[in-house]
């Protein structure tokens, strides 16, 4: 058995490959055509025009599913292993929640693009990257609480290692952005997918790009650190049938009634 194909730890892997690839093939695709620059354009203008939009958008809606469903699993992890410390639990809960948050935000940023509504695309983004780094965050915190019982040391320093990484991405891409579309180097730079070097603008434009970039492969890189812990999980379907018959009406609620659950284990 190799080592993706231990437990659930196909998730995560599935997540960070197909969410890397959608990035490269629409960056491919849009520098093949001409619609963009080769040197580092903004990861969203690479899922602009027709046809890279089409697949980057395919793609990062698949990307959504994957990205609630490691966090779905990661939050039954927590919960397992954790069953009587409410503490934990409550950051648990909050940390699930805002990772669904994020992955809306990542749902907005595939279908609407940035040149035809910029601040629904940058609402999306917010939520995508501002929320993600809040859960890469309490996801670290309670790394930290679980250690060393349930958590090795080298978890922990890992992911905060990359929480780090993110939040000095976020703040040279806010800072560099604000720059750029301060209005000093003109206006409707949104629209803007070509640049020259010799331009006003260029150096910060750069700046913005770069700083997506590995804001981006930052928030895949945490999803790694899963892998291991997703190695000890298994997950099963149980039904519970009431009746003879599929067609029959359940009977009244009762202390021994029982529903279709998704159940874990470690």
């Amino acid at each position: 058995m190799w080592w993706f194909q231990q437990g659930l730890s196909f998730l995560p892997v599935a997540l960070v490959v197909w969410s890397a690839a959608s990035f490269v093939f629409s960056y491919i695709t849009a520098i093949v055509l001409h619609h963009v620059d080769p040197l580092v354009p903004y990861i969203s203008d690479t899922g602009t025009i027709p046809p890279e939009r089409c697949l980057f958008g395919i793609m990062l809606n698949v990307s959504t599913f994957l990205g609630m469903a490691t966090m779905y699993v990661r939050y039954k992890q927590v919960s397992a292993l954790s069953p009587e410390k409410p503490r934990i639990l409550r950051l648990n809960k909050l940390g699930l929640t805002l990772g669904w948050l994020s992955c809306f935000g990542l749902c907005i940023i595939a279908n609407f693009q940035k040149c035809i509504l910029y601040y629904i695309h940058v609402l999306g983004a917010c939520l995508t990257f501002g929320v993600g780094s809040i859960y890469m965050l309490l996801q670290t915190i309670l790394s930290y609480l679980m250690q060393p019982e349930l958590h090795s040391k080298d978890i922990f320093w890992a992911r905060l290692a990359v929480f780090l990484w993110s939040s000095s991405s976020i703040l040279s891409m806010f800072v560099s952005s604000v720059v750029l579309y301060s209005g000093l180097y003109g206006q409707n730079l949104v629209q803007k997918l070509h640049w020259d070097p010799q331009e006003r603008g260029y150096t910060p434009h750069i700046i913005s790009t770069v700083s997506e970039w590995s804001l981006a492969f930052s928030f895949l890189s945490f999803f790694l650190t899963y892998i291991r812990d997703f190695q000890k999980i298994s997950l099963r379907a149980v039904v519970s049938l009431q009746g003879q018959t599929p067609h029959e009406s359940p009977p009244s609620f009762g202390a021994e009634e029982q529903a279709l659950l998704v159940a874990g284990s470690i």
